[in-house]
C-alpha cells in the first residue's frame, strides 16, 4: 500500500513511500481505507520536533476519514462501506482520560491518517453524519470535540454567553455547536474579514483585539457587567489573563492552546473570589466524538473548511494552517 512517511522534524522530510499491504482485520477491528485527512496544530507541532515522545520516521496526521472495505470477527454496527472518522486516540474509547488512554496518539506515537489503508480497532471509529464529506469527517476528532466537551463543560446553552478566542478550527466549531444549544456567542480576531465571516456563521457579537487590546471589558460591557459564562482558551499565555477577567463568577475558562507560549505569570485572587473553574483538555474519547457527531447531524452542521489541499501539496497545507485561517484546512488522500 501507499503512504507518507515524516522522515525527520522537517517539511522537507515529507516523502510518498511503499508499504506491504496490511493484513486483513483481526477480531474487532476493521480495514479502513483512509480518504481525506485535515491539519491541527499537533501536526505541525509533530513537523517541526516540537511533540513529545515522537520517533521518526512516522505516518503523519492525526486526524482522518476513509470507508470500511473489510470487517473482522465480532465487529458489531459497522458493515463494509460505511464511511467513518478516526478518532486520535487509539485508547481512549470512553470515561476519563488517563496517563495510559490518553498517551497513545496516532500521527504522533502511532501511525497517522496518511495512508492507503489502515487496520483500526472498530471501537475508535465513529460513522460519518449522512451530509459530511470525507474531509469535513476528517475536520471532526480533534476540534469538534474539543469544541464540544467545552460547551459540555460550561454547561452552555439557552442564556449562556461564550467567548471565543480566534477564528482557527476549534473556535470555529465552538460557534457553530454554542448556536446550535442556544448560548450567545463573543468571538475575538485582529482581523476584520474574518470577524465578518464568523458574524456569517452566527456570531452574536465580534472584537478586533488589534483595535480593542481590552478585549476582556469589551467583553464585561456586552455582558452587562456579568462576564462569560465559558471563555474558550485557544491562545495561551498572551491572552489567559484576560481570559481569567472576562469570566463571570463561577465561569469556565477552558484552555487547549499554546501558540503564543505555556508560561505565564497570572493573580489568583480573580480566581479564588470568583470561583472560577479552569480546565484543561486533551482532546476527548471515542464516546465524546460520537456526541458531536450526533450534535452535527442533528443540527445539519456544516464543517468550514478554509481550503483542501491534494497530498502532493502537503506542505503547502502546512504553510496554510500556519498562516490562521478561518476553519479547518483538509487533504484529499488520493493517490
Amino acid at each position: 500500500m501507499r503512504a507518507v512517511f515524516l522522515n525527520g522534524p522537517s517539511l522537507q522530510d515529507l516523502q510518498k513511500v511503499e508499504l506491504a499491504d496490511p493484513a486483513p482485520p483481526g477480531r474487532g477491528q476493521v480495514l479502513v481505507r483512509m480518504r481525506a485527512a485535515s491539519l491541527n496544530f499537533i501536526d505541525l507541532a509533530v513537523a517541526y520536533g516540537q511533540y513529545p515522545g515522537v520517533g521518526y520516521p512516522l505516518i503523519p496526521i492525526a486526524d482522518g476519514a476513509g470507508e470500511i472495505v473489510a470487517v473482522g470477527d465480532d465487529v458489531t454496527g459497522l458493515k463494509i462501506g460505511d464511511r467513518v472518522a478516526v478518532h486520535p486516540k487509539a485508547l481512549w474509547t470512553a470515561g476519563r482520560g488517563t496517563m495510559e488512554n490518553t498517551s497513545a496518539m496516532r500521527g504522533a506515537t502511532l501511525p497517522g491518517a496518511l495512508r492507503e489503508f489502515a487496520v483500526l480497532d472498530a471501537a475508535s471509529i465513529v460513522c460519518l453524519a449522512g451530509h459530511l464529506s470525507f474531509e469535513q469527517g476528517a475536520a471532526l476528532p480533534i476540534a469538534a470535540t474539543t469544541a464540544w466537551n467545552a460547551l459540555t463543560c460550561a454547561a452552555a446553552g439557552p442564556g449562556s454567553t461564550v467567548v471565543l478566542l480566534g477564528t482557527g478550527g476549534v473556535s470555529i466549531f465552538a460557534l457553530q455547536l454554542a448556536k446550535a444549544r442556544g448560548a450567545r456567542v463573543i468571538i475575538t480576531s485582529s482581523s476584520d474579514a474574518k470577524l465578518e465571516q464568523a458574524r456569517a456563521l452566527g456570531a452574536d457579537e465580534t472584537i478586533n483585539y488589534a483595535t480593542s487590546p481590552d478585549w476582556d471589558e469589551k467583553v464585561i460591557q456586552l455582558t452587562g457587567g456579568r462576564g462569560a459564562d465559558l471563555v474558550l482558551e485557544t491562545v495561551g499565555s498572551a491572552t489567559f489573563p484576560r481570559s481569567i477577567a472576562a469570566t463571570r463568577h463561577g465561569g469556565v475558562v477552558f484552555t487547549i492552546g499554546f501558540i503564543t507560549g505555556t508560561s505565564t505569570q497570572i493573580d489568583l485572587m480573580p480566581i479564588i473570589v470568583n470561583m472560577l473553574h479552569l480546565q484543561g483538555n486533551n482532546t476527548g474519547s471515542v464516546e465524546d466524538l460520537a456526541k458531536t457527531m450526533a450534535a452535527i447531524d442533528a443540527a445539519h452542521i456544516e464543517p468550514v473548511l478554509a481550503d483542501i489541499f491534494p497530498l502532493d501539496e502537503l506542505a503547502a497545507a502546512f504553510g496554510k494552517l500556519s498562516s490562521g485561517p478561518v476553519g479547518k484546512i483538509a487533504i484529499n488522500i488520493d493517490w
